[in-house]
């Protein structure tokens, strides 16, 4: 259940700490006080969308913390295990926060975590009723998803089946079409891949090429350059009789040879300069061997250049380097290939579509069945709920017909309702009266909590267009409901309230020409005051007191 929500600098409120106690807590305040910022706080920490403009003016911003007792949510600490948050404490802190630049964060159990898991766990551990599910109460496309919830596991996995298998048929299906898109533009792309095929195919390339002819082509581009130099060094080497390096060196290795056998401690130097003379000889060999290969043929240059004009045309088109065009290649046959295989793709694609059709058929048939079957049970929950709110005559139905296919299958499902004895049913969205289609959400909220309650349930304009009996039926159910279920209720209505067990009070005031909200727990004499505040009367009116002493003498569990 909720215990504890904190709102700090959200809309109009600097800060408020609220406490909730296990049954039915009932929150009264003039209209405009601030009840619908609290219950939106309570929606904004259970994942709703967050914007700047939620922020107190001049604060940095909003926070929400709410702190839920999860020691009768068994389900809530499970799925928490599955999101990977602790679950072994019987309290939970939830929080949201909102900047002034409309930046949003969220932590579950101190962890951050997502909108998306704020609403997961929210769903398992609130069922909040605002004026928007009046609305989508009267519309027929959300019927499907009322049933579904009340049958449960009965249609769940049949459910999800659908879904996927309507995911899987809008992919095939999309591909299929890409495949059969139109034939002329097909065969241009093919006639364009071919003919880059062929050009590339043509080429013969080699990985590297273009770095090898390149070197070649400088090589010849310089040939007499590179003959004159080797011969100058192999000059300089070998020399004249005494002018060449190697003599000198050869000269200088005996000397220190000579001089090594005098004095040991030379026998570096003279090994050095060996060394240094074998080297020089391989260098002027190698230089000799390189004088004599190179050739200066004007032929091959010419060669050289017009191929790597050509690898240079093919990396302008197909990739910078001659490894980017054969990749480019690959890419080309392999599209040219599905291209080619265009018609036995589209066979197969159409004959795994039909698959998934037919699959899909089944899965519907097994809902509809489903649904059939819960329908009944259903309906006649939704009576019996609406017999203990004063529409004892009342017959409710659940319809079912055949619909188009889609993600929850194939089934269109829409509540009748007669509300008069020997009226013919009529969908739910014909009723008029603000208060029967309260009472009607009332109904199917109390026989979806008794097949699967949940820990808090929280109404907010539950009694639009009620008042008189049917407010005292409607604020015994909601006792009744809340026997089962912590409830939190904000009402406009004396009977409604005079059923909590606790009973919070919501005041609007001005300080320091700023408006602010305050939340205070009333206690029996200042529930009285507050009765004949929503009575209409003053405090000296000792009727309308006696009003409210009898309202709150009356509440069920003192009956």
């Amino acid at each position: 259940m909720l215990q504890q929500l904190v709102i700090r600098d959200l809309a109009i409120i600097s800060g408020l700490d609220i406490s909730f106690q296990a049954g039915l807590n009932v929150l009264t305040g003039e209209t405009g006080a601030g009840k619908s910022i609290i219950i939106g706080a309570l929606e904004l920490v259970l994942g709703a969308k967050a914007s700047a403009d939620l922020v107190r003016a001049g604060a940095d911003r909003a926070v929400v913390d709410a702190v839920f007792d999860l020691s009768r949510a068994p389900h809530a600490a499970d799925a928490l295990r599955s999101m990977g948050f602790d679950a072994d404490e019987e309290l939970l802190v939830v929080s949201r926060e909102v900047s002034a630049a409309g930046r949003s964060s969220s932590r579950i159990g101190g962890r951050p975590a997502s909108a998306t898991q704020l609403r997961e766990i929210g769903e398992i551990l609130v069922d909040l009723h605002g004026q928007h599910e009046h609305q989508s109460l009267m519309s027929p496309s959300k019927h499907i998803a009322i049933l579904d919830d009340w049958a449960g596991s009965e249609v769940d996995a049949a459910r999800a089946r659908s879904i996927d298998l309507w995911r899987s048929i809008g992919e095939t299906g999309a591909h299929l079409a890409e495949v059969e898109r139109d034939a002329r533009e097909r065969a241009r792309t093919m006639d364009l891949l071919t003919f880059q095929v062929q050009q590339i195919e043509a080429a013969e390339l080699a990985p590297g090429e273009d770095a090898a002819l390149e070197q070649e082509r400088k090589r010849l581009a310089n040939s007499e350059r590179l003959a004159a130099a080797a011969l100058a060094v192999e000059s300089l080497l070998q020399g004249d009789d005494a002018g060449g390096i190697l003599t000198s060196l050869a000269l200088a290795s005996r000397e220190a040879a000579a001089a090594a056998d005098i004095d040991t401690s030379l026998a570096d130097a003279a090994t050095s300069l060996d060394t240094a003379r074998f080297e020089l000889e391989e260098v002027a060999r190698t230089l000799s061997q390189y004088r004599d290969a190179i050739e200066h043929d004007p032929h091959r240059l010419e060669q050289v250049n017009e191929r790597l004009d050509m690898l240079r045309s093919l990396e302008r088109k197909y990739g910078d380097t001659v490894e980017d065009v054969l990749a480019f290649l690959a890419a080309a046959r392999s599209k040219l290939d599905d291209l080619s295989s265009a018609d036995e793709r589209s066979e197969e694609l159409g004959r795994r579509l039909a698959k998934l059709r037919d699959e899909h058929g089944r899965v519907c048939a097994e809902l509809t069945a489903a649904r059939t079957r819960a329908a009944e049970a259903f309906a006649a929950a939704v009576e019996d709920e609406l017999a203990e709110l004063a529409m004892q005559r009342t017959r409710f139905q659940v319809q079912i017909e055949a619909g188009s296919p889609g993600p929850a299958g194939a089934d269109r499902v829409e509540f009748l309702i007669a509300t008069n004895p020997g009226e013919p049913l009529r969908p739910l969205t014909r009723i008029a009266s603000g208060g029967e289609i309260s009472r009607v959400m009332l109904a199917i909220k109390s026989a979806m909590a008794r097949q699967d309650p949940l820990p808090t349930m929280v109404f907010d304009e539950i009694d639009v267009g009620v008042g008189g009996r049917t407010a005292a039926v409607i604020g015994d159910k909601l006792f009744a409901l809340s026997r089962h279920a912590q409830v939190l209720c904000i009402t406009h209505l004396p009977q409604i309230a005079g059923q909590g067990d606790r009973h919070l009070a919501i005041v609007k005031s001005e300080f320091d020409g700023r408006a602010d909200v305050t939340v205070t727990g009333l206690k029996p004499e200042e529930r009285v005051r507050e009765i004949v505040r929503m009575l209409g009367g003053s405090d000296t009116s000792e009727t309308v007191e006696r009003h409210a002493r009898e309202l709150l003498a009356a509440r069920s569990h003192e009956q």
